[in-house]
């Protein structure tokens, strides 16, 4: 203890260069990591050694600081201390089970962060030897499901979740971690199924068993055979299903309300009256502020849901309340959510649980679908970094999943099913801000292809995000097959999506020589042309009425510049012998009933303003003489104008989502807390369970 001296009637420390006094858990790490057992000379150790407060930063750092060498010789230690964390956690005594699995925590990380250069096996032989690792895990697993599914304390289930999620995370790449192998064999998919379908798990613990979920689905994906998926895929109970589809809905609907929030604070500040001011001069600055960062992981759970498992395709339909006329508490339920950015912590609480909502008949209906198309329309906005760019290329790849499936077309284009969706819009100088109030009620596939539009008029820019485009082309596509196949007659503004298109194309000839430097814009054209081909050929069995069909015809016509400079543009690199020939040749045969279509009219419209002495026809007056010269038209058929590929992940996205994953993982074990849980809280937990 440090000396003491008397000085001008003062105590001072004699020198502050002394050790301070380490606590007692401290003094038993030390013993740890000494090449003796350090229950040698103290039997009860073990048993001490659980029922004192784990120093989580104490205890990776020494892992960490102790060299490669040095830490072999206490491999039979640290083997140990990982079998006894194990069997406390059937311990009767709470705080033991909470220390136990804090310090499973501390002693996985530790590890692995001392061993990253070496092979997973070389970390399972430190944590718990090769000969034993097996029955290890298995007994740890075990322990882990018994207190999931368990009648016991919530805070030791959040811990347990913590714990698998570390577990998880631990390694960049989570194929490489060797230690889920033995999480494949011993599975915890009951576990997580049980805490999604029971409302009051599920509102406290949903969010981190569907992160644990869909992290542990995406294990060695195409590699070998994951349980987590083949389980996943059959899985048809209507309770699960349904809490998995709220978990998420949950986490979406926050995100959507933290943009909201943002929105307004800003739209009501100091830059709304200087935007008014000048014009909207400023307007992409002020959006810059409205940043939110996304949550991809709640993003991947989703994908895996709709990719996997058909009967999830009901959850997206399953209506109730919008959740923004629903009050939401705003503290959270456990003190185990550890501080996170915005849009990625877990959901307070689980308003969605229809038993606890108040069903008000003026209320709006949603549903998850809403609420995701919601969440794209915010996420889709801005695509400039990498990041965010994914994100958006995830959620057209889980709108592509959905356009794919007959059930999901069947209540997206159900008459009986409609819905207001307030889709977040771009600010753009040269249109004004629609009003909430003016969105009509409408089949959910509206949604889907407002959303398509909005993407394709906002995002003609330099760093051109091609293969976004080409996703929204396809799912549209993929849409009217269906409408072609069922003959449904949608209500829709086709005008606004062909006037999208022919812009686009517009944009892709004024930027030729940019864009052929990095990608192949003869793919994205030919797309275009083609559905405008579908529209030509099959319009008459889908759109919804014989005037809709003058109109294409009427757009076609008024906008025939664009496709003329399109087919001077092939024909040109078509006749060449370059790289772009064959695709150019492709463009060129798709443009044939575009070419006849004006090629027809036009001298027509001619002849009439002539006969008529008229400078310019108005619109009505040009489609009279459309509707007049229909018969004499000649037009090809085209084959395999409503086939499409169907959506497959392996191989073409499968180095996508594997850096998706690598990020997710980093994240959630960036934003992990184990020790957040303070033995006060616990012990007055444990007290009021007994």
């Amino acid at each position: 203890m440090a000396q003491i001296e008397k000085k001008g009637g003062l105590l001072r420390k004699a020198s502050s260069t002394k050790k301070l006094l380490k606590e007692k858990v401290v003094l038993m790490y030390d013993e740890i990591f000494k090449h003796e057992d350090p229950a040698k000379n103290c039997p009860r150790f073990w048993e001490e050694l659980f029922l004192m407060k784990v120093n989580l930063e104490y205890l990776e750092t020494k892992l960490e600081s102790v060299d490669g060498e040095e830490l072999m010789k206490l491999k039979d230690n640290i083997n140990s201390l990982f079998q006894h964390c194990i069997v406390a956690l059937n311990e009767e005594h709470q705080i033991k089970v909470v220390n136990a699995l804090q310090t499973l925590c501390a002693l996985i990380r530790g590890v692995h962060q001392k061993n990253k250069a070496t092979s997973g096996f070389d970390i399972i032989n430190m944590l718990m030897g090769f000969d034993k690792a097996e029955l290890r895990m298995k007994n740890l697993v075990e322990s882990l499901d018994a207190l999931l599914c368990g009648d016991g304390s919530e805070s030791l289930k959040s811990l347990c979740l913590k714990l698998l999620l570390c577990l998880v995370t631990v390694t960049d790449n989570i194929s490489q971690n060797t230690i889920l192998e033995y999480v494949m064999i011993n599975s915890i998919f009951e576990a997580i199924l049980q805490i999604l379908s029971v409302a009051s798990s599920r509102v406290q613990h949903g969010y981190d068993g569907v992160v644990l979920l869909a992290l542990l689905v995406n294990y060695r994906k195409y590699e070998s055979v994951n349980p987590y998926i083949v389980k996943l895929s059959i899985v048809d109970d209507e309770a699960t299903l349904n809490g998995m589809g709220l978990v998420i809905s949950q986490a979406l609907t926050e995100y959507n309300r933290q943009y909201k929030d943002k929105e307004e604070e800003n739209q009501g500040g100091f830059f709304s009256a200087l935007t008014n001011m000048v014009g909207n001069m400023f307007i992409a600055e002020v959006e810059e502020k409205i940043s939110v960062q996304t949550n991809e992981a709640i993003l991947l759970a989703l994908y895996e849901a709709v990719h996997l498992n058909r009967n999830f395709i009901t959850v997206l339909a399953q209506s109730h309340p919008e959740i923004g006329l629903v009050s939401i508490p705003t503290t959270p339920v456990l003190p185990t959510t550890p501080t996170t950015p915005l849009g990625t912590t877990p959901p307070s609480s689980d308003v969605m649980n229809s038993s606890e909502l108040p069903l008000d008949p003026n209320l709006h209906t949603s549903n998850l679908l809403i609420t995701f198309l919601k969440y794209c329309s915010i996420v889709m906005q801005d695509t400039k970094d990498e990041h965010r760019l994914n994100s958006a290329k995830l959620c057209l790849i889980i709108l592509t999943c959905i356009a794919e499936d007959q059930y999901a077309n069947a209540f997206l284009h159900d008459d009986n099913m409609n819905f207001r969706v307030n889709l977040h819009r771009m600010p753009m100088r040269h249109r004004k801000k629609a009003a909430d109030k003016n969105i009509p009620s409408r089949p959910l596939v509206c949604a889907v292809l407002d959303l398509m539009v909005e993407f394709m008029v906002t995002h003609m820019m330099k760093e051109f995000p091609m293969d976004l485009y080409v996703r929204c082309v396809q799912i549209v596509h993929k849409l009217i097959c269906y409408q072609k196949k069922c003959r449904v007659r949608l209500h829709y503004t086709w005008r606004e999506f062909w006037s999208a298109l022919i812009n686009l194309l517009k944009f892709v000839m004024s930027n030729e020589t940019v864009l052929l430097g990095k990608h192949n814009i003869f793919a994205l054209a030919l797309m275009v042309v083609n559905l405008f081909n579908v529209f030509i050929t099959y319009g008459d069995t889908f759109l919804p009425t014989p005037s809709s069909y003058d109109e294409l015809y009427y757009e076609i016509i008024r906008m025939h510049q664009v496709f003329d400079n399109l087919y001077s543009m092939v024909l040109r690199l078509s006749t060449n012998s370059g790289q772009w020939k064959e695709p150019a040749s492709k463009v060129t045969h798709a443009l044939i009933n575009v070419r006849a279509i004006i090629n027809h009219f036009n001298p027509k419209i001619e002849s009439y303003a002539a006969v008529n002495h008229i400078s310019q026809l108005s619109e009505d007056q040009v489609l009279e003489v459309v509707r007049s010269n229909y018969d004499t038209l000649t037009l090809k058929l085209q084959d395999g104008l409503d086939q499409y590929e169907r959506y497959s992940e392996q191989p073409r996205e499968a180095a996508f989502f594997k850096e998706l994953v690598r990020s997710i993982s980093l994240n959630v074990r960036k934003n992990l807390a184990v020790n957040t849980l303070s033995q006060e809280i616990l012990l007055k937990e444990f007290s009021s369970i007994s």
